[in-house]
């Protein structure tokens, strides 16, 4: 097996034995089925089989659901930390489609089933809808573009950070107090004792200054600086 890539008939075998050992009589290449199997009256069960995860592999499981609820996908059992991500994002994505997952242990032919089908029930957070709206109106105009790296995004925390730090590149050494109040930026003393952009340092006991970092993220955000200033409820 290890001097061969892996097939999709690899994985036959190990599956018609888990489904037969639950009293399925099972049979490959039913229609467009990889695998049937039946039980008494009872609606039949369809496994689609791949070598991994792929989205033929979804297309093919959602389209037998318009023969019977009973879908399942099977893939190899694979190890490491790269196929057990690849398994919990997938196992997600399967309870949302309504799919069975069963993963295949080829070396013993040992199958796991880690998720039945059932219809998807979305489960949402008031807590995430309530950050989610929260960072949306405290955020000041649009200064982002849809697909952006997301350790460049310019979130309302980073706006607030570039108040203070226009502030402090104009006046120096100031007050956190002080910061807070002109900047109109509650946060003002955690942003800058913080400090997770790196543009603050402490000058003295509750007193602020920039960084040589700080001073360049000034010339960097120079534009969405002065919008920031000149329009601070911009929407």
């Amino acid at each position: 097996m290890a001097n061969r890539p892996i097939l999709e008939t690899d994985l036959y075998q190990p599956v018609k034995e888990y489904l037969k050992a639950q009293d399925f009589d099972v049979k490959a290449e039913i229609g467009a089925a990889d695998m049937v199997g039946v039980r008494g009256d009872e609606p039949p069960v369809i496994v689609e089989l791949k070598t991994g995860f792929t989205l033929s592999l979804f297309h093919q499981a959602t389209e037998r659901q318009s023969i019977t609820d009973f879908v399942y996908v099977a893939v190899p059992r694979g190890s490491g930390r790269s196929f057990l991500k690849a398994l919990h994002s997938n196992k997600r994505l399967c309870r949302r489609l309504g799919l069975g997952l069963l993963t295949v242990r080829l070396k013993d032919g040992f199958v796991e089933a880690h998720l039945d089908p059932a219809p998807y029930q979305p489960r949402q957070s008031k807590q995430k809808a309530t950050r989610l709206l929260r960072e949306f109106s405290k955020r000041v105009g649009d200064p982002n573009l849809g697909g952006k790296n997301k350790s460049t995004i310019v979130t309302a925390y980073r706006q607030d950070a570039l108040r203070c730090l226009e502030l402090l590149s104009r006046l120096g050494p100031t007050k956190a107090s002080n910061v807070a109040k002109q900047t109109g930026t509650d946060r003002a003393r955690t942003i800058m004792a913080a400090d997770h952009y790196g543009w603050f340092e402490r000058h003295s006991r509750g007193v602020y200054a920039i960084t040589p970092k700080g001073e360049a993220a000034v010339l960097e955000y120079a534009d969405h600086i002065k919008t920031l200033i000149s329009d601070p409820g911009l929407d």
